[in-house]
């Protein structure tokens, strides 16, 4: 079958289960496809270009299913831990931090942020969630589409003050001294996942897919998130240094990885409150498989 997936540690199972033979074990040929962003993704698996999307959630997801497009969320990947060092963070200019003598989110209103593919990409909902505890919203702020590569540079040149980065080029800018984290999105946000095409959901392979998914979500509990072996894989997977994936604070992973509703409903409210979403709204029936 064929996974398209953005290469990031958000999807850990997918390359420890992978690496580690489970896909095999359970009969199943998995064909990885790196794709630039989820958004660009989904409507492969609606076209039945692929079977499965393993990736980030995009406002165009809740719009297209809201009119009948032929996906699936079939099980949730990546959360924030909530903690600091958090692998998710809002980053914001070291030099804006020292001169303003800034402390929390509010002091981004009227800032431009980075965010990878906008405020209606992923990172758009799990900005939104980092800045509700300062009493901003979207509308406060101008989001700004920066790929996460170029957040850095974006940060060091003024282009912008702060970038909603995940693992583990949060840990890249720190160290480089060009950012400070400010905040991070609250325990269990995620807005990632995968997601089936309407036509592999429901088949035998679909079942066997989440079978091996949830054996590679099991050796990512506890120490499992930081072992050398898995360690490894990822670097291998991301084309990350395994000396930063060391540093870089893990995300956590439902054991299950049980579709996470709660979020999803959150995801699309968040949406339409920035005003991304047209028409009636998607229930979670209408989203989950």
């Amino acid at each position: 079958m064929r996974v398209a997936h953005v290469p990031s540690t958000l999807f850990a199972p997918l390359y420890v289960a992978a690496a580690k033979g489970y896909f095999a074990a359970q009969g199943i040929k998995v064909e990885l496809r790196k794709v630039r962003a989820g958004q660009d993704a989904v409507p492969l698996a609606a076209s039945g270009k692929v079977e499965v999307v393993v990736a980030g959630f995009s406002a165009g997801l809740f719009n297209g299913v809201s009119q009948g497009l032929g996906v699936k969320v079939a099980a949730s990947m990546g959360a924030s831990t909530g903690k600091r060092p958090s692998p998710t963070a809002l980053e914001v200019a070291k030099r804006l931090v020292a001169a303003e003598k800034m402390t929390d989110a509010a002091g981004l209103r009227g800032r431009r942020i980075a965010v990878a593919g906008g405020a209606g990409a992923a990172g758009g909902y799990q900005l939104a969630a980092t800045l509700r505890a300062s009493g901003l919203t979207l509308k406060d702020v101008t989001v700004v589409n920066v790929s996460i590569p170029d957040m850095r540079t974006a940060l060091a040149d003024g282009g912008v003050a702060a970038a909603l980065a995940p693992a583990p080029f949060t840990t890249a800018m720190e160290a480089a001294g060009v950012a400070v984290p400010l905040a991070v999105p609250p325990k269990g946000t995620t807005a990632t996942g995968v997601v089936f095409s309407r036509a592999f959901t429901g088949k035998p392979a679909a079942r066997k897919f989440l079978t091996a998914l949830r054996k590679g979500a099991a050796e990512l509990q506890g120490a499992g998130r930081t072992s050398e072996q898995n360690l490894a894989i990822l670097a291998e997977a991301t084309g990350q240094s395994i000396e930063v994936l060391r540093n870089t604070p893990p995300y956590q992973w439902d054991p299950q990885l049980t579709p996470d509703t709660g979020q999803l409903m959150k995801q699309q409210d968040a949406y339409r409150a920035a005003g991304l979403l047209s028409g009636k709204s998607a229930t979670a029936d209408d989203l989950v498989r």
